[in-house]
């Protein structure tokens, strides 16, 4: 990272006023610029005497918004870092060290951030609680939140347990954000993802977790709104589960009302016979798919009989104008070596563009991959197989271009 500017030695020197331990819901402040870098993958690196802005860390991500100068332009938080005690916010634009600046926080974003981080926290002191299991992992984005945790749960357990955290969401119990001192600590049972050294911050959440966190929380449980699973699967000997809190929530549960109400118009039933309806159509569309196949697999046989008495020919190669799948295609391909005894083969319409194809070697015992093999040379396709049957794709302006270079290039 190349210096664009020069601070002296404060910032090497004093750790960043955490402004976010003092207050969380403080959103807007002031400080003093102490550096300011240009960095090597573009933007700048602010570093600044104290900040509201909490740095991603402990799974979480960052704060973002913006900082403005008395005498410059404003410029835009897009993530923030800390190393060593020294938060870096990476910007858009710089600012010359020693400005005065007024940071405003995207609050929306945090306060999501906080909905979520003490909703996690409920749920992962109620799964400890129960289960003695430990939170081996948690990954908070701006799109989801998930927990891992050391131990099986059915989905029953992790039912009882959603419904237990919106119960303390409910109640509205207090949260508290303390730095205890080292002989407070010693008394203090709380859980921690790994192990800790220097000021411990501890989270409780009364009545249901003691957590040892660096993030912002909500002063009262009540203010995250509602907590909703939206997954769980089994992960490395536990389970992982996913969550979403507050507006995040009622947002996913608003696309999901809106998705059963249009499902309910579409098959012109109740929302509690959707389900009845998706199954009976996906049966119905398998059943006449198994027909379709039927039908089609009777109308090639046909015109392979017809092509096996029209021509010479050793092998053919069939083009198709609407897609195939790989089953469909490996079929069509049996079905012509049946009656030609060379190399033969069908090309269907890719859905990116071009064509797939699978070639088949008939009675002559032909090598299929020597055939492809060329045609990789002739026309960069792609694929691979066995000598018996190769499957691949290839891109071209013209597709009978190909199809004469196959009938006439010999194995």
């Amino acid at each position: 990272m190349q210096s664009l500017f020069f601070c002296g030695t404060m910032c090497s020197m004093v750790k960043t006023r955490e402004i976010y331990y003092e207050d969380a819901y403080i959103s807007e402040f002031d400080a003093t610029v102490l550096e300011c870098t240009q960095r090597d993958k573009g933007g700048f690196s602010l570093i600044l005497d104290a900040t509201a802005f909490f740095p991603e860390q402990g799974g979480q991500s960052s704060d973002i918004g913006t900082l403005k100068a008395s005498d410059a332009a404003q410029v835009s938080v897009s993530h923030t870092a800390i190393k060593d005690g020294i938060i870096s916010h990476i910007t858009d634009a710089p600012i010359e060290p020693g400005s005065r600046v007024h940071g405003v926080i995207d609050w929306e974003h945090r306060f999501s951030n906080m909905q979520q981080h003490t909703g996690e926290h409920i749920f992962s002191g109620i799964v400890n609680t129960r289960f003695g299991y430990d939170n081996v992992g948690f990954h908070l984005s701006d799109s989801e939140v998930t927990m891992d945790y050391s131990g099986p749960m059915s989905g029953e357990d992790i039912k009882a347990i959603e419904l237990a955290v919106n119960e303390a969401i409910w109640q509205n119990v207090a949260v508290r954000c303390e730095f205890p001192t080292d002989e407070e600590l010693e008394s203090i049972d709380y859980r921690s993802k790994k192990e800790l050294s220097g000021q411990i911050r501890i989270v409780t959440v009364e009545g249901y977790d003691v957590c040892a966190c660096c993030a912002p929380h909500v002063l009262r449980t009540g203010e995250i709104g509602l907590l909703k699973v939206i997954s769980c699967q089994n992960y490395k000997g536990g389970v992982r589960v996913s969550i979403l809190c507050g507006k995040r929530a009622m947002d996913y549960l608003s696309d999901c009302q809106k998705l059963v109400s249009e499902l309910t118009g579409f098959f012109t039933t109740e929302s509690s016979k959707v389900m009845d309806a998706v199954i009976r159509q996906k049966d119905e569309i398998y059943e006449l798919k198994g027909r379709l196949s039927e039908t089609a697999q009777k109308l090639l046989k046909y015109e392979v009989d017809e092509l096996a008495t029209a021509s010479r020919k050793d092998g053919v190669f069939l083009v198709r104008d609407y897609v195939l799948d790989g089953n469909e295609m490996r079929k069509t391909a049996n079905a012509i070596t049946e009656r030609f005894p060379g190399i033969s083969g069908v090309f269907a319409p890719a859905g990116s563009g071009g064509y797939r194809y699978v070639l088949a070697s008939g009675a002559y015992g032909l090598n299929a991959k020597d055939l492809q093999q060329r045609l990789f040379e002739a026309f960069g396709a792609k694929g691979g197989g066995s000598p018996q049957m190769v499957q691949g794709s290839i891109y071209c302006d013209d597709i009978a271009e190909v199809i004469k270079w196959l009938e006439e290039t010999k194995v």
